[in-house]
């Protein structure tokens, strides 16, 4: 991680409110993926990990029982429950949660993991102990959408600053996946640099 958590934690409070109008076309199209292919059922609980102003954790929100929202800015997370409030949206519960160390409790049952746009600021060991605590979760389905390198990364490039990111390959992602014991289902490629990848735990797929 080029940055501490609370460095990063500090960068996005200061943009918090001005946050969902500054994302780009792909990062909406990245978003829009994960929510489809996250797909809950009306008694699920997902486990959104870097949940930011909530864009993810709000819009699946009413097709679940719960969704836990973890972020690491009190500023983005404060712009989430704004929204949440606004839309009269009740099932969602927003709390400070690092990839490492999601702050859920060991007996919460958790059915679907997902995370947007986050886990590219952790290096590629972090993101593999990252996948891990997902996985030890239990869920039955995870889907992330990131930045992520298909070719050679460009630093020019959009989605890429080599100051605070750190962004894996795809086949680094997929392969952290399939070393927890899961099938990865899809891969889209919403630009050069960024993926969302759908992965099942083998015994849901057999069941």
């Amino acid at each position: 991680m080029k940055k501490t958590v609370e460095e990063h934690a500090a960068r996005f409070s200061e943009k918090a409110a001005e946050y969902d109008d500054s994302k780009s076309d792909e990062y909406h199209a990245c978003a829009s993926l994960v929510v489809d292919y996250a797909d809950p059922n009306a008694d699920d609980v997902v486990l959104d990990l870097g949940a930011g102003t909530g864009a993810i954790a709000l819009a699946l929100a009413p097709d679940a029982e719960r969704v836990l929202a973890r972020d690491v800015s009190e500023g983005m997370m404060d712009e989430g429950r704004r929204k949440a409030d606004e839309r009269g949206i009740e099932n969602v519960e927003f709390a400070y949660g690092e990839f490492r160390d999601p702050e859920v409790a060991p007996d919460r049952r958790v059915d679907v993991v997902t995370s947007n746009f986050a886990l590219h600021h952790l290096a590629d060991d972090e993101k593999r102990e990252a996948i891990r605590e997902m996985a030890d979760t239990g869920a039955r389905r995870i889907v992330l959408g990131d930045v992520a390198f298909f070719e050679e990364p460009d630093p020019e490039a959009p989605f890429y600053g080599p100051e605070v990111d750190d962004p894996a390959t795809v086949g680094t992602l997929v392969e952290a996946f399939t070393a927890e014991g899961f099938a990865v289902t899809a891969v889209e490629r919403v630009h050069d640099q960024v993926a969302v990848i759908v992965a099942e735990r083998g015994d849901a797929l057999s069941g």
